[in-house]
């Protein structure tokens, strides 16, 4: 392996915009990960023990904008970034630092969420926003939303000014599962999964991804994966840890698919 897989946590909910509490998740998903109930082993039969992270521990944000800064010094260009959040609004920076390493990159938004909103409650930075601020500045070249399930007038109109492939919940099957090509980052939202299997989420939206199903579509990616988040976990929200633990799964699926695709990791 030619470098580890980088791991940095947003302590950010400052842009949510109904409760507090995804800024505690951070921690609680690496302690779900040690869990001696679980083993290391991923689904493909990789060991992946918490050695395979060059992780550089969790950063307490008091500026918006300081999430970018902090992801510029993280980044290396042949180590993948992951990103364990927070709120979804700490995308926007952190693909705005991948795109002076990586250039342009193709996404894969999964989410309860089209996050599409030019401002919501008069912040453009808001968690609602993230997906748009990227577009419209131009730092993916295409934009894949699967689970969408909240779709308001305004973010369809988002979505087709911006040209965005969305496969809403009621209209997904696993054909209909996007194909890329070219290196992707994965930006994986908790409150895609239903209610029933991640019940620590701030907006409860019935009619969900089993976590099953949120594996096989991580499963199924084929293209490299240059960075991944994982947000919107709200530990306040949790029953029995059930959610870190479905975090620390979807981690550790997400590490082992890089791994199995990465042309720089061998």
């Amino acid at each position: 392996m030619k470098e580890k897989i980088t791991l940095q946590g947003m302590l950010y909910d400052s842009k949510s915009s109904y409760l507090r509490g995804p800024a505690l998740a951070p921690p609680l998903i690496r302690k779900a990960y040690r869990s001696d109930s679980a083993n290391y082993f991923a689904e493909n039969g990789m060991e992946l023990r918490p050695e395979i992270f060059n992780d550089l521990g969790d950063f307490e944000i008091k500026d918006y904008f300081d999430i970018e800064k902090i992801t510029t010094q993280n980044l290396h260009k042949e180590s993948p970034l992951i990103t364990l959040g927070g709120d979804h609004s700490i995308t926007f920076p952190i693909l705005k630092a991948l795109n002076e390493v990586h250039g342009l990159v193709q996404i894969l938004h999964i989410d309860a969420h089209g996050d599409l909103y030019q401002n919501f409650e008069g912040d453009p930075y808001s968690h609602a926003c993230p997906f748009a601020r990227i577009m419209e500045n131009k730092l993916a070249t295409r934009l894949v939303q699967l689970g969408i399930r909240t779709l308001s007038s305004h973010q369809r109109e988002q979505a087709k000014k911006f040209n965005v492939e969305i496969i809403e919940m009621k209209d997904y099957t696993e054909t209909k599962l996007p194909h890329f090509e070219k290196p992707i980052y994965l930006s994986l939202d908790i409150d895609a999964l239903d209610p029933a299997f991640a019940p620590g989420v701030s907006h409860y939206e019935p009619g969900g991804f089993s976590t099953r199903q949120v594996l096989d579509i991580i499963q199924h990616i084929k293209a490299p994966i240059i960075g991944a988040d994982i947000v919107e976990y709200n530990p306040t929200r949790d029953i029995n840890d059930m959610t870190a633990m479905v975090s620390a799964k979807i981690l550790k699926e997400i590490v082992a698919k890089i791994l199995e695709n990465n042309e720089t990791i061998n």
